[in-house]
């Protein structure tokens, strides 16, 4: 059976940006039903034939509708700073954590999700699940709506190269920027880009549900951002393609903020929960980037004492060892 994870970033509240929500689908079509690397979806020179975008100018059309949500962004970005959130320093003295901290907020976030399986939006049940993270290189690809300005995507494209370029540092696992057969696809796409968006999803997806097309048509503003992952058929715990879909009507910080979370929580992170901290794995807005304490969660997601299937039970004495040895102590 394929899974398939969903990863939206949620804002329910007026001006308060809530990120990293988790759904899991489960089905053979449910959402990225096929693997990009087993699918023969891709033609011979391995890229996909997606919709042609047309050529970026410096000041594409831009609709009242996408005006409005850039600026309800803008203040909400400019709202959390006022507030001292969005912090960028990836936590201090301020923000301690130790060994025991750090096992139990993994045991959170990568075994639990937000949201129940196949259930919408649904909250989750509260059972675990089993480890799920990539086995194979993950090859990055940035695509962009028709409504983004060239210099836009010059930074946008630089922002996702940097940032894979660390996560591989982390995870120790292949991860760069690829136009070869990718497999992660960081989509920036504003609300004008939307025929353009369904039409990519399609190709990249060519069975998609009806069901979670509209959960991208029809995106409603407290979405800011998402990441859908999927498995091949026979190994459900074992990722093999994600599409990243970041608004591109987001100012610079809250942008970045969804690149940060969305591609980690691609790689396996996908709960969030308001008792992790320092984070950008839960609710509270602190954290804008990922922080020393989510660069552990990844070293634990990755490290080669653990595999993709075990069970909370299976991981947990591996994943103390672990937690032990990056904090400098004994568990």
């Amino acid at each position: 059976m394929v899974r398939a994870i969903l990863n939206p970033a949620i804002h329910p509240r007026p001006l308060r940006l809530l990120r990293g929500a988790a759904l899991l689908v489960a089905g053979t079509t449910a959402l990225l039903g096929l693997s990009g690397c087993d699918s023969g979806m891709f033609p011979p020179n391995g890229r996909p034939e997606l919709a042609r975008a047309a050529p970026p100018s410096d000041a594409p059309f831009r609709s009242l509708r996408s005006a409005e949500l850039q600026r309800h962004y803008e203040r909400v970005q400019a709202n959390l700073l006022a507030k001292g959130l969005m912090r960028v320093d990836g936590g201090g003295p301020d923000t301690p954590y130790d060994a025991d901290t750090l096992s139990r907020n993994f045991e959170t976030i990568a075994f639990y999700d937000e949201y129940a399986r196949g259930a919408g939006l649904s909250l989750r049940g509260g059972k675990a699940g089993r480890l799920r993270r990539w086995e194979r290189p993950v090859r990055v690809t940035v695509g962009f709506g028709n409504s983004v300005p060239q210099e836009t995507r010059l930074k946008d494209r630089a922002m996702v190269s940097d940032y894979a370029a660390r996560l591989a540092s982390i995870t120790n696992h292949p991860i760069s920027m690829s136009p070869v057969r990718p497999n992660f696809h960081v989509l920036f796409m504003g609300e004008d880009d939307n025929d353009q968006l369904l039409a990519e999803l399609r190709v990249l997806v060519p069975d998609i549900s009806p069901d979670m097309l509209d959960i991208f048509r029809n995106l409603p503003r407290s979405i800011y951002c998402l990441v859908v992952a999927s498995s091949p058929n026979g190994q459900p715990n074992t990722y093999s393609k994600a599409i990243a879909l970041v608004r591109a009507e987001h100012p610079d910080l809250v942008r970045l903020s969804c690149v940060h979370e969305e591609m980690a929580q691609g790689l396996g992170l996908a709960n969030d929960d308001p008792r992790v901290r320092p984070s950008i794995f839960n609710d509270d807005d602190e954290f804008a980037l990922l922080t020393s304490h989510d660069e552990n969660l990844l070293r634990i997601l990755y490290d080669p004492r653990l595999y993709p299937g075990m069970t909370l039970e299976q991981a947990r004495p591996i994943v103390r060892v672990i937690a032990g040895e990056l904090a400098g102590q004994d568990l």
